[in-house]
């Protein structure tokens, strides 16, 4: 059963479940694994690469026209923007789903 871990902006649609992966500026791209979903404080042009490669994004900030949510939408992957603090909550390897819908994240049991 999952349950709600964070509630933020929805900024592109779309449900996902998959592992989480704390990512930030300046991490090696090379080492997001496809799939993955990207969790950091928000996107820059230096993340591109990981961002392809991940099934969703969700960020601590940002709006409806941030980095992320713009990339994401291109992309046609879920975002969640400002949660304010999914970066501390969430930690790599959990298991998670993202409703970039109504910006809604949740832990899987």
């Amino acid at each position: 059963m999952a349950k709600i871990l964070l509630t933020g902006m929805g900024a592109s649609p779309g449900n996902i479940e998959g592992t989480a992966r704390l990512f930030y500026s300046g991490d090696d791209p090379s080492s997001f694994e496809e799939g993955n979903i990207l969790v950091t404080t928000i996107t820059d042009p230096t993340m591109v690469t990981a961002m392809v490669r991940a099934a969703a994004i969700i960020t601590d900030i940002g709006g409806i026209t941030s980095h992320p949510a713009i990339l994401s939408r291109e992309m046609g992957i879920p975002c969640v923007v400002n949660t304010k603090e999914a970066t501390q909550k969430i930690k790599n390897g959990m298991r998670i789903r993202v409703d970039g819908q109504k910006g809604k994240v949740y832990v899987l049991d």
